[in-house]
Protein backbone atom coordinates (compact mmCIF):
# COMPACT_ATOMS: atom_id res chain seq x y z
CA UNK A 1 0.00 0.00 0.00
CA UNK A 2 1.06 3.58 -0.90
CA UNK A 3 1.62 6.21 0.99
CA UNK A 4 0.83 9.36 -0.20
CA UNK A 5 0.52 12.48 1.82
CA UNK A 6 0.56 14.58 -0.80
CA UNK A 7 -3.21 13.35 -1.61
CA UNK A 8 -4.40 14.29 1.85
CA UNK A 9 -3.39 17.34 1.61
CA UNK A 10 -4.95 18.29 -2.20
CA UNK A 11 -8.04 16.69 -0.47
CA UNK A 12 -8.04 18.97 2.38
CA UNK A 13 -7.34 22.11 -0.30
CA UNK A 14 -10.01 21.26 -2.16
CA UNK A 15 -12.75 20.86 0.51
CA UNK A 16 -11.93 23.14 2.84
CA UNK A 17 -12.06 21.08 5.46
CA UNK A 18 -10.56 21.88 9.03
CA UNK A 19 -8.07 19.86 10.34
CA UNK A 20 -9.56 20.07 13.93
CA UNK A 21 -13.08 18.58 12.91
CA UNK A 22 -14.19 15.29 14.73
CA UNK A 23 -13.57 13.22 12.15
CA UNK A 24 -10.62 13.95 10.91
CA UNK A 25 -9.01 13.94 13.95
CA UNK A 26 -10.40 10.67 15.03
CA UNK A 27 -10.04 8.12 11.60
CA UNK A 28 -7.06 6.64 10.04
CA UNK A 29 -6.81 7.96 6.18
CA UNK A 30 -7.71 5.38 3.84
CA UNK A 31 -6.54 7.75 1.13
CA UNK A 32 -2.96 7.23 2.21
CA UNK A 33 -2.93 3.37 1.95
CA UNK A 34 -4.69 3.01 -1.48
CA UNK A 35 -3.68 4.71 -5.05
CA UNK A 36 -6.87 5.43 -6.53
CA UNK A 37 -10.23 4.05 -5.85
CA UNK A 38 -11.25 0.36 -6.98
CA UNK A 39 -12.90 -0.52 -9.98
CA UNK A 40 -15.57 -3.87 -9.20
CA UNK A 41 -14.91 -6.46 -11.27
CA UNK A 42 -18.28 -8.17 -10.37
CA UNK A 43 -20.57 -5.33 -11.19
CA UNK A 44 -23.74 -5.70 -12.72
CA UNK A 45 -22.97 -3.53 -15.87
CA UNK A 46 -19.34 -5.69 -16.16
CA UNK A 47 -21.19 -9.00 -15.77
CA UNK A 48 -23.68 -7.71 -17.99
CA UNK A 49 -20.93 -6.69 -20.56
CA UNK A 50 -19.14 -10.22 -20.13
CA UNK A 51 -22.38 -12.07 -20.79
CA UNK A 52 -23.32 -9.96 -23.87
CA UNK A 53 -19.85 -9.85 -25.81
CA UNK A 54 -22.14 -9.43 -29.40
CA UNK A 55 -24.53 -6.89 -28.03
CA UNK A 56 -24.35 -3.59 -29.79
CA UNK A 57 -24.21 -2.23 -26.57
CA UNK A 58 -21.68 -3.82 -25.31
CA UNK A 59 -18.79 -1.20 -26.03
CA UNK A 60 -20.11 1.60 -24.80
CA UNK A 61 -21.75 0.06 -21.43
CA UNK A 62 -17.90 -0.97 -20.70
CA UNK A 63 -15.97 2.07 -21.54
CA UNK A 64 -18.74 4.40 -20.02
CA UNK A 65 -19.64 2.76 -17.10
CA UNK A 66 -18.44 -1.13 -16.58
CA UNK A 67 -14.67 0.15 -16.29
CA UNK A 68 -15.47 3.27 -14.04
CA UNK A 69 -15.01 2.85 -10.25
CA UNK A 70 -18.25 2.55 -7.94
CA UNK A 71 -19.91 1.10 -5.19
CA UNK A 72 -20.69 -2.37 -4.53
CA UNK A 73 -23.90 -2.61 -2.14
CA UNK A 74 -24.41 -5.03 0.54
CA UNK A 75 -27.83 -6.44 1.98
CA UNK A 76 -30.20 -9.28 3.09
CA UNK A 77 -29.07 -10.76 -0.62
CA UNK A 78 -25.22 -10.90 0.32
CA UNK A 79 -25.43 -14.35 2.10
CA UNK A 80 -22.53 -14.26 5.23
CA UNK A 81 -21.66 -10.58 5.17
CA UNK A 82 -18.91 -10.68 7.06
CA UNK A 83 -17.14 -13.39 4.77
CA UNK A 84 -18.92 -11.33 1.63
CA UNK A 85 -17.50 -7.92 3.03
CA UNK A 86 -14.10 -9.34 3.94
CA UNK A 87 -13.36 -11.10 0.54
CA UNK A 88 -14.72 -7.59 -1.33
CA UNK A 89 -11.91 -5.66 0.77
CA UNK A 90 -9.54 -8.08 0.36
CA UNK A 91 -9.41 -7.63 -3.56
CA UNK A 92 -9.26 -4.38 -3.32
CA UNK A 93 -6.70 -4.23 -0.95
CA UNK A 94 -4.50 -6.20 -3.19
CA UNK A 95 -5.07 -4.40 -5.66
CA UNK A 96 -4.18 -1.13 -3.71
CA UNK A 97 -7.25 0.77 -4.53
CA UNK A 98 -9.78 2.27 -2.48
CA UNK A 99 -13.08 0.06 -2.33
CA UNK A 100 -16.35 1.48 -1.75
CA UNK A 101 -19.19 -0.02 -0.01
CA UNK A 102 -23.27 0.55 1.14
CA UNK A 103 -24.55 -0.77 4.02
CA UNK A 104 -28.25 -1.07 3.17
CA UNK A 105 -30.61 -3.48 5.42
CA UNK A 106 -32.15 -1.15 8.20
CA UNK A 107 -35.49 -2.69 8.80
CA UNK A 108 -38.36 -1.73 7.30
CA UNK A 109 -35.53 -0.24 4.36
CA UNK A 110 -37.05 2.05 1.67
CA UNK A 111 -40.87 2.63 3.71
CA UNK A 112 -42.48 0.02 1.77
CA UNK A 113 -41.20 1.38 -1.77
CA UNK A 114 -39.69 0.01 -4.53
CA UNK A 115 -36.46 -1.12 -2.39
CA UNK A 116 -38.17 -1.93 0.27
CA UNK A 117 -36.37 -5.21 2.36
CA UNK A 118 -34.03 -5.07 5.59
CA UNK A 119 -32.96 -6.89 8.46
CA UNK A 120 -35.73 -9.22 9.77
CA UNK A 121 -35.56 -7.26 13.67
CA UNK A 122 -33.35 -4.74 15.35
CA UNK A 123 -31.12 -7.42 16.63
CA UNK A 124 -31.08 -9.26 13.26
CA UNK A 125 -29.78 -5.66 12.04
CA UNK A 126 -27.08 -4.79 14.77
CA UNK A 127 -25.64 -8.73 14.42
CA UNK A 128 -25.17 -7.98 10.37
CA UNK A 129 -23.58 -4.40 10.33
CA UNK A 130 -21.43 -5.63 13.30
CA UNK A 131 -20.47 -8.36 11.16
CA UNK A 132 -19.97 -5.95 8.52
CA UNK A 133 -17.92 -3.69 10.06
CA UNK A 134 -15.32 -7.22 10.98
CA UNK A 135 -15.56 -7.70 7.37
CA UNK A 136 -13.38 -4.48 6.63
CA UNK A 137 -11.34 -4.70 10.44
CA UNK A 138 -7.82 -2.87 9.55
CA UNK A 139 -8.38 -2.43 5.98
CA UNK A 140 -9.05 0.56 3.75
CA UNK A 141 -12.26 1.80 2.23
CA UNK A 142 -15.22 3.91 1.95
CA UNK A 143 -18.40 2.80 3.65
CA UNK A 144 -22.00 4.82 2.92
CA UNK A 145 -24.36 3.83 5.69
CA UNK A 146 -27.91 3.06 4.89
CA UNK A 147 -29.20 5.53 2.07
CA UNK A 148 -32.70 7.22 3.02
CA UNK A 149 -32.45 5.99 6.40
CA UNK A 150 -33.00 9.26 8.15
CA UNK A 151 -34.24 11.68 5.37
CA UNK A 152 -37.42 8.66 5.99
CA UNK A 153 -37.63 8.92 9.30
CA UNK A 154 -41.09 10.63 9.15
CA UNK A 155 -42.78 7.30 7.16
CA UNK A 156 -41.95 5.46 10.25
CA UNK A 157 -44.31 5.77 13.31
CA UNK A 158 -43.29 6.98 16.75
CA UNK A 159 -41.25 4.00 18.20
CA UNK A 160 -39.78 3.04 14.88
CA UNK A 161 -38.37 6.51 14.54
CA UNK A 162 -36.22 5.65 17.70
CA UNK A 163 -35.35 2.42 17.11
CA UNK A 164 -34.07 3.86 13.72
CA UNK A 165 -32.20 5.93 15.67
CA UNK A 166 -30.74 3.79 17.55
CA UNK A 167 -29.97 1.33 15.17
CA UNK A 168 -27.97 3.85 12.89
CA UNK A 169 -26.20 5.20 15.92
CA UNK A 170 -24.89 1.39 16.64
CA UNK A 171 -23.56 1.19 13.13
CA UNK A 172 -21.75 4.85 13.47
CA UNK A 173 -20.32 2.88 16.33
CA UNK A 174 -19.09 -0.58 15.11
CA UNK A 175 -17.20 1.52 12.18
CA UNK A 176 -15.91 3.71 14.36
CA UNK A 177 -14.22 0.82 16.94
CA UNK A 178 -13.85 -2.07 14.36
CA UNK A 179 -12.55 -0.16 10.68
CA UNK A 180 -9.86 2.42 11.64
CA UNK A 181 -8.94 2.87 8.35
CA UNK A 182 -12.33 3.48 6.83
CA UNK A 183 -14.00 6.40 5.96
CA UNK A 184 -18.07 6.02 6.94
CA UNK A 185 -20.40 8.22 6.16
CA UNK A 186 -23.92 8.79 6.90
CA UNK A 187 -26.52 9.33 4.50
CA UNK A 188 -28.00 12.66 4.58
CA UNK A 189 -31.01 12.82 1.58
CA UNK A 190 -30.50 15.34 -1.03
CA UNK A 191 -29.97 19.01 -1.56
CA UNK A 192 -34.35 19.81 -1.71
CA UNK A 193 -35.59 16.20 0.56
CA UNK A 194 -34.97 17.74 4.50
CA UNK A 195 -33.98 21.35 6.00
CA UNK A 196 -30.46 21.53 6.55
CA UNK A 197 -30.70 22.40 10.40
CA UNK A 198 -33.29 19.08 10.69
CA UNK A 199 -30.94 16.92 8.41
CA UNK A 200 -28.45 18.47 10.81
CA UNK A 201 -29.99 17.65 13.95
CA UNK A 202 -30.58 14.07 13.38
CA UNK A 203 -26.95 13.73 11.99
CA UNK A 204 -26.11 14.60 15.05
CA UNK A 205 -28.92 11.93 16.71
CA UNK A 206 -27.02 9.32 15.45
CA UNK A 207 -23.46 10.58 16.08
CA UNK A 208 -22.34 11.14 13.27
CA UNK A 209 -19.40 13.22 15.16
CA UNK A 210 -18.03 9.63 15.65
CA UNK A 211 -17.49 8.89 11.73
CA UNK A 212 -15.99 10.78 9.20
CA UNK A 213 -18.90 12.46 7.64
CA UNK A 214 -22.32 12.24 5.93
CA UNK A 215 -23.28 11.59 2.11
CA UNK A 216 -25.68 13.25 -0.37
CA UNK A 217 -27.98 12.26 -3.18
CA UNK A 218 -27.33 8.62 -3.23
CA UNK A 219 -29.68 7.45 -5.79
CA UNK A 220 -30.74 11.21 -6.92
CA UNK A 221 -29.87 13.51 -9.92
CA UNK A 222 -28.76 17.01 -8.17
CA UNK A 223 -26.14 18.69 -9.37
CA UNK A 224 -22.85 18.73 -7.48
CA UNK A 225 -23.33 22.42 -7.17
CA UNK A 226 -26.81 22.23 -5.68
CA UNK A 227 -25.65 19.25 -2.72
CA UNK A 228 -22.67 21.07 -2.20
CA UNK A 229 -24.48 24.06 -1.35
CA UNK A 230 -26.76 21.88 0.56
CA UNK A 231 -23.49 19.73 2.52
CA UNK A 232 -21.82 23.48 3.85
CA UNK A 233 -25.34 24.43 5.06
CA UNK A 234 -25.80 20.88 6.63
CA UNK A 235 -22.40 21.47 8.27
CA UNK A 236 -22.60 25.05 9.07
CA UNK A 237 -25.41 23.64 11.22
CA UNK A 238 -23.83 20.45 12.62
CA UNK A 239 -21.37 23.42 14.17
CA UNK A 240 -18.10 22.11 12.45
CA UNK A 241 -16.64 21.61 8.57
CA UNK A 242 -17.97 18.02 8.43
CA UNK A 243 -16.42 16.10 5.14
CA UNK A 244 -19.27 15.05 2.67
CA UNK A 245 -19.46 13.14 -0.24
CA UNK A 246 -21.63 13.15 -3.19
CA UNK A 247 -23.22 10.42 -5.05
CA UNK A 248 -22.52 12.32 -9.06
CA UNK A 249 -23.24 8.40 -10.73
CA UNK A 250 -26.05 9.79 -12.84
CA UNK A 251 -26.47 14.10 -11.90
CA UNK A 252 -24.46 15.18 -15.51
CA UNK A 253 -27.99 16.62 -16.48
CA UNK A 254 -29.22 17.48 -13.27
CA UNK A 255 -32.42 16.48 -11.62
CA UNK A 256 -35.37 18.03 -14.66
CA UNK A 257 -38.28 18.19 -13.55
CA UNK A 258 -38.98 18.98 -10.01
CA UNK A 259 -41.72 16.09 -10.15
CA UNK A 260 -41.85 13.90 -7.01
CA UNK A 261 -42.88 11.01 -9.86
CA UNK A 262 -39.45 12.08 -12.18
CA UNK A 263 -36.76 9.96 -9.05
CA UNK A 264 -37.43 6.89 -10.14
CA UNK A 265 -35.59 5.89 -13.81
CA UNK A 266 -36.72 9.38 -15.18
CA UNK A 267 -35.85 10.64 -18.77
CA UNK A 268 -32.94 12.62 -19.37
CA UNK A 269 -30.82 11.82 -16.98
CA UNK A 270 -26.78 11.74 -17.73
CA UNK A 271 -24.08 9.84 -16.07
CA UNK A 272 -21.78 12.70 -13.89
CA UNK A 273 -18.67 12.71 -13.10
CA UNK A 274 -16.83 9.89 -11.99
CA UNK A 275 -15.17 9.08 -8.92
CA UNK A 276 -12.55 11.61 -7.97
CA UNK A 277 -11.41 13.75 -5.03
CA UNK A 278 -12.71 17.62 -4.65
CA UNK A 279 -14.65 19.62 -6.87
CA UNK A 280 -17.29 20.83 -3.90
CA UNK A 281 -17.57 17.74 -1.85
CA UNK A 282 -14.69 16.08 -0.18
CA UNK A 283 -15.08 13.10 -3.25
CA UNK A 284 -17.32 12.82 -5.75
CA UNK A 285 -18.37 9.30 -6.23
CA UNK A 286 -20.27 6.32 -7.94
CA UNK A 287 -22.53 5.29 -5.61
CA UNK A 288 -25.81 4.32 -7.46
CA UNK A 289 -24.70 1.88 -9.98
CA UNK A 290 -25.80 3.10 -13.67
CA UNK A 291 -27.65 1.33 -15.16
CA UNK A 292 -29.39 -0.83 -11.78
CA UNK A 293 -32.96 0.25 -12.10
CA UNK A 294 -34.84 2.31 -9.50
CA UNK A 295 -38.16 -0.34 -9.27
CA UNK A 296 -40.99 -0.95 -12.11
CA UNK A 297 -41.11 2.37 -13.14
CA UNK A 298 -40.30 5.16 -15.41
CA UNK A 299 -37.64 3.73 -18.38
CA UNK A 300 -37.72 0.56 -16.15
CA UNK A 301 -40.95 -0.08 -16.54
CA UNK A 302 -41.00 -4.39 -15.53
CA UNK A 303 -37.12 -4.37 -14.31
CA UNK A 304 -37.30 -4.76 -10.69
CA UNK A 305 -34.94 -2.70 -8.05
CA UNK A 306 -31.15 -3.09 -8.53
CA UNK A 307 -31.28 -5.08 -11.81
CA UNK A 308 -29.17 -3.86 -14.26
CA UNK A 309 -31.14 -2.83 -17.84
CA UNK A 310 -28.77 -2.13 -20.84
CA UNK A 311 -31.27 0.36 -21.83
CA UNK A 312 -31.33 2.58 -18.61
CA UNK A 313 -27.53 2.23 -19.53
CA UNK A 314 -27.56 3.23 -22.61
CA UNK A 315 -30.37 6.29 -21.63
CA UNK A 316 -27.45 7.44 -18.90
CA UNK A 317 -24.61 7.53 -21.22
CA UNK A 318 -26.30 9.65 -24.11
CA UNK A 319 -28.46 11.68 -21.85
CA UNK A 320 -31.95 11.38 -23.32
Amino acid sequence: MRIQTWLVAATLALTGLAPASPALAADGNPLEKTNGFYVDPDSNPATWVRDHPGDSRAGAIRTSIATKPGARWFGNWSGDIRAAVDSYTYAADVADKLPVLVAYNIPGRDCGGESTGGAGSPQAYRDWISAFADGIGGKPAVVIIEPDALAQLDCLPGDARQTRVDLLKFAATQFAQKAPNTWAYMDGGNATWIPAATMASRLKSVGVQSVHGFVLNVSNFYTTAESTTYGKAVGSALGYAAPFVVDTSRNGNGHGTPDDKLWCNPPKRKLGASAQLGGGPEMQLWIKVPGDSDGSCGYGQGIPAGTFSPVLAEHLIKGD
